[in-house]
């Protein structure tokens, strides 16, 4: 509630009552303000209104122009051209199309704000005016849809907001901020590209990184935060098993590898059940398997191909040991001609939220954008490659901006209803709310940690 006007204009029958009520009324209304604090967000952002309809226009381009991991030459020189224009000192080609700018303001912290480049090969069904109909050649040469379906257009356009905000208003903060645009975080390596391109020594190496995500099931207006360990890491596993092939009418004479990898695929889903801790998250799904060519063939050979998903290095390396354990002893009890061929690529590390990092940034993102519209969210099996730049010695921490119109999540809630997830070509941001927050956030965090004037 609250009270406008002078003490006349509430009118002159409570006032001949009692002045009691008067003053009864003020205090309701100072209650109610101290219940629903009015957002106190940083004089930087006064001029995200007039900024707005610049961010909105290059959100609407970089959605309608994505490009593949690895290919990002045109995403990364637009990124590279809006830095420059503001006074930052920019490099390019940092680990494939990697971005870096630097805008020094006096001695103070190195504050890193990191977004990611590339888009996916997904084709848009959202119907909308500005939907993608790019199509590309994959690292295969095959022709594929291309889309922005994890909204690294989103993060760009904030960061591209923030890096403005900041630069404008330099009376307001001293150190460096450094920007990061990433190359390649939807194929996992683009942070350690950069990072083996001398990221951390040809530049300064930063005091905190922060980055914004989309969420997919969070109301665009608002902020979830997860400390500590909030993304997994991400190993794919090859497995080949190996039998003995023959006609399907005699398998006495075979050893059917068909046989063998469906008993493989029984036992490994063992491991997270009986084999590890029943309170360290680890997930293991085989998403394919392939062998034989015909109704009476028994194949010479089947492939496997799984992610496993884990928080913890330990239970990482007990998953991992453990498949390739079960692999092996699945194919010598089945009497297979030769020993299973197990392959690890490692996608990504687990994404740790530094704790005491994201108690400084929460208060401050919460008075910025209202208490209420900042929450603690959950850890998720997903993963990222923000991670690296953690393990490389950062504290960093990355937030999770909402992109559901609010009324449509509401709605949603209330029916059970499942929303078009990140990935899908059914995404669509609510895109204003969700800009302004990501910009907000972002802005608002890299002033609470540099330097002051």
């Amino acid at each position: 509630m609250v009270i406008t006007g002078s003490i006349s204009e509430l009118g002159g029958n409570v006032l001949r009552r009692s002045a009691r009520w008067v003053f009864a009324l003020l205090a309701l209304a100072g209650s109610a303000l101290a219940a629903e604090p009015v957002p106190s967000a940083p004089a930087a952002l006064q001029g995200l209104d007039a900024l707005y309809p610049e961010l909105d226009a290059l959100y609407l381009n970089l959605h309608q122009s994505p490009e593949l991991s690895t290919q990002e030459e045109k995403t990364a020189a637009k990124m590279a051209e809006r830095l420059r224009a503001l006074g930052f000192e920019v490099t390019q080609k940092v680990g494939g199309h990697g971005v870096v700018g630097i805008l020094r303001n006096g001695k103070g912290p190195t504050v890193m704000l990191r977004t990611d480049l590339d888009a996916l090969p997904v084709e848009e069904k959202t119907g909308l005016p500005h939907a993608s109909k790019v199509k590309a050649k994959d690292p295969s040469g095959q022709s594929v849809p291309v889309m922005h379906a994890c909204g690294h257009d989103v993060h760009m356009t904030a960061w591209v907001g923030a890096a403005t905000l900041l630069a404008r208003s330099k009376d307001r903060w001293r150190g460096t901020v450094m920007m990061v645009g990433q190359p390649a975080e939807e194929a996992g390596a683009g942070a350690r590209t950069m990072l083996a391109a001398g990221l951390f020594q040809r530049f300064p190496k930063p005091d905190f990184a922060l980055a914004v995500h989309n969420s997919a099931s969070a109301a665009a207006g608002t902020v979830e935060y997860v400390p500590g360990y909030a993304l997994a890491s991400v190993d794919s596993v090859d497995v080949t098993l190996y039998g003995k092939g023959g006609h399907g009418a005699y398998p006495h004479t075979t050893v059917d590898p068909v046989l063998l990898a469906a008993r493989t695929v029984l036992a490994l889903q063992t491991i997270v059940s009986r084999e590890k801790s029943p309170l360290e998250p680890a997930v293991v799904t085989v998403g394919s398997i392939h062998g034989g060519t015909k109704h009476n063939i028994i194949p010479d050979e089947v492939k496997l191909q799984l992610t496993v998903r884990t928080y913890k290095p330990e239970v990482r390396k007990q998953i991992l040991e453990a498949i390739e354990r079960i692999a092996k002893g699945e194919s010598m009890a089945a009497g297979s001609p030769r020993p299973p061929s197990i392959a690890i690529t490692e996608g990504t590390s687990a994404t740790y939220n530094d704790p005491e990092l994201m108690k400084r940034l929460v208060p401050v993102v919460g008075r910025a954008l209202g208490a209420q519209n900042v929450r603690e969210g959950t850890p998720t099996m997903g993963g990222e490659d923000f991670s690296e730049y953690g393990r490389a010695g950062v504290p960093a921490v990355m937030l999770w901006i909402g992109t559901v119109e609010p009324s449509k999540h509401q709605a949603a809630q209330k029916a059970g209803e499942v929303l078009p997830s990140l990935h899908s070509g059914l995404f669509a941001p609510d895109r204003e709310r969700t800009l302004r927050t990501g910009v907000t956030t972002l802005v608002t965090g890299a002033l609470e940690l540099l330097g002051k004037p």
